[in-house]
C-alpha cells in the first residue's frame, strides 16, 4: 500500500488517506451563505476520493471576509446552509473540514475577476481592521487599529464560529493564521507595531493566536482534530521566520493543536521567494521533526510520486493540494492508478474504473 493511501488517526478522527483538499476561496457566496456552487465544488472532490475536504477561508465576522463573495459562519443562516454540504461530503466517505478566518487588513478586496482590487465601503465593502494601521500596499485600504476590547470580541467570534461548525457537524477545524491575514498580521513585526501586550516581543505577538487557539480548543470536542495553518516565513528580512514558527508551534502543541498546515508568505508585497516544486516542504519537515507535531505539506505538489516521496521521507503527515484539485477533482483516483493502488469508486462510477 502506498503511504499516500494509508489511513491516519488524530485523536479519534480517522482520515482514510493522506490527501487533503486545501481551502480555496470561491468568491461565490452571498452575505456569507454558501450555495449550490459550494456543494458541487466541495462535493465533487469528495466523490473524487480525497480523505479531507477543507472548505475555504470562512469569515468569523462580516468584516473578517476577504471579499464580499466569501463564505461566513457568524450566523445561523450560514450554519444551516453548510449542513447539506457537510452531509454530502461525509456520505462519500470523506471528512469535512472548515477553515475559520479573519482577513484583517487584506479584507474588503474585490473578487479576482473584478476590475477593482478593493471594494470600498460605499460599494458593499468595509473598513478593514488590523493590529496596526498599516495598509498591505499603496493600493489597499488603511485598516482600523483594533482596541483591546475589539480584540477580545474578535476572539469570541472565533469561538462562536467554532460552535456553529460543530452544530454543522464538521469533522475538522482549521484556524487560519497564514498568508498575511489577521492572525499572521499579529505574528509578524512587519505588520504589528503595537506597544501593548499584543505587540513588540515574540511572546506578545503570538498572544492573539494562542488565545484564539486555546479558546477554540476548549469548545471543539476533544475527539475531533484541530489544525492551524501558518506561514512559516514572511520571506522578508526582519519579518516572521522559521525559528519563530518553531517556537510558536511548540506552544500550539501544548494547547492541543493536532496538526500544523505549513504554508508561507502572503504578508508583504516585498517578499522574495522562488515558487517551485516542494519549495515549502522543508518548513513542514523541520516543524514535524523538531516539534514532534504532525504537519501538512502544501505548495506546488502536483504528482502522486512527488506526494508519496514527501510522506515516505517523513517530511509531512498529510498532503494538501490546491490548484491541482481545481484542475482535476478526481486526482486521488488517478494517483491510486499511478501508484498501483486499488481504492473504492462511487457505485455510480464503478464501471469507469
Amino acid at each position: 500500500m502506498a503511504k499516500l493511501f494509508e489511513s491516519l488517526t488524530l485523536r479519534k478522527t480517522t482520515f482514510k488517506n493522506r490527501i487533503v483538499v486545501s481551502p480555496m476561496c470561491q468568491y461565490s457566496a452571498t452575505d456569507g451563505v454558501p450555495n449550490n456552487w459550494h456543494l458541487v465544488h466541495l462535493g465533487s472532490r469528495a466523490v473524487g476520493g480525497a480523505g479531507l475536504i477543507l472548505a475555504e477561508a470562512t469569515g468569523v465576522t462580516p468584516e473578517g471576509r476577504i471579499s464580499p463573495g466569501c463564505t461566513g459562519l457568524w450566523n445561523d443562516t450560514q450554519l444551516e446552509a453548510w449542513k447539506p454540504i457537510v452531509n454530502f461530503i461525509q456520505e462519500q466517505g470523506s471528512l469535512a473540514g472548515i477553515q475559520l478566518a479573519h482577513a484583517g487588513r487584506k479584507g474588503s478586496t474585490g473578487r479576482p475577476w473584478d476590475s477593482e482590487k478593493v471594494t470600498p465601503p460605499n460599494k458593499g465593502g468595509w473598513t478593514p481592521v488590523a493590529p496596526s494601521p498599516l495598509a498591505y500596499d499603496d493600493q489597499s485600504l488603511v485598516p482600523h487599529e483594533l482596541s483591546k476590547d475589539e480584540i477580545q470580541k474578535l476572539q469570541a467570534s472565533f469561538v462562536s464560529a467554532a460552535q456553529r461548525a460543530l452544530k454543522a457537524n464538521f469533522d475538522v477545524l482549521e484556524i487560519h493564521a497564514a498568508h498575511g491575514y489577521l492572525a499572521h498580521e499579529f505574528l509578524s513585526p512587519l505588520s504589528n507595531t503595537r506597544t501593548d501586550e499584543y505587540g513588540g516581543s515574540f511572546e506578545n505577538r503570538i498572544r492573539f493566536l494562542l488565545e484564539i487557539s486555546s479558546q477554540v480548543r476548549s469548545v471543539w470536542p476533544q475527539d475531533r482534530a484541530l489544525f492551524v495553518r501558518i506561514s512559516a516565513t514572511d520571506w522578508v528580512e526582519a519579518g516572521w521566520d522559521l525559528s519563530q514558527s518553531l517556537e510558536l508551534c511548540k506552544k500550539l502543541k501544548e494547547i492541543g493543536v493536532d496538526l500544523i498546515d505549513v504554508s508561507s508568505g502572503g504578508l508583504s508585497p516585498l517578499q522574495q521567494l522562488k515558487v517551485e516544486a516542494n519549495y515549502q516542504v522543508p518548513f513542514s519537515e523541520r516543524i514535524r521533526k523538531e516539534v514532534a507535531l504532525p504537519t501538512g505539506a502544501v505548495g506546488m505538489i502536483c504528482d502522486p510520486e512527488q506526494a508519496e516521496k514527501i510522506l515516505l521521507e517523513g517530511k509531512a503527515d498529510l498532503i494538501f493540494l490546491a490548484r491541482e484539485f481545481l484542475r482535476e477533482p478526481y486526482w486521488p483516483k488517478l494517483a491510486a492508478q499511478k501508484l498501483g493502488v486499488k481504492i473504492p469508486s462511487p457505485k455510480q462510477y464503478f464501471r469507469a474504473w
